[in-house]
């Protein structure tokens, strides 16, 4: 049987999993500008704007999954 989890727990969660997602896009936008592939700050769609979008799609995961890895450490 599934555990169940409170309101608190769950809350956490939520938190967890919408922070890790924009400071995980925010930071794959910020390595997509480094590395000279700007989504938002540049017109069109060539290959360079579409490589950005990818890093900033893969920050978002990357962010998502670190967050809920933190949330699960479990405190002594």
């Amino acid at each position: 049987m599934a555990s169940q989890k409170n309101s608190g727990e769950l809350l956490k969660e939520g938190l967890a999993d919408a922070l890790g997602f924009v400071f995980g896009a925010l930071a794959g936008w910020q390595l997509g500008v480094v590395l000279g592939f700007d989504f938002i700050g540049t017109p069109g769609y060539g290959a360079a704007q579409i490589a950005g979008l990818v890093l900033i799609v893969v920050g978002c995961g990357v962010g998502r999954s670190v967050a809920r890895r933190l949330l699960s450490i479990e405190k002594p």
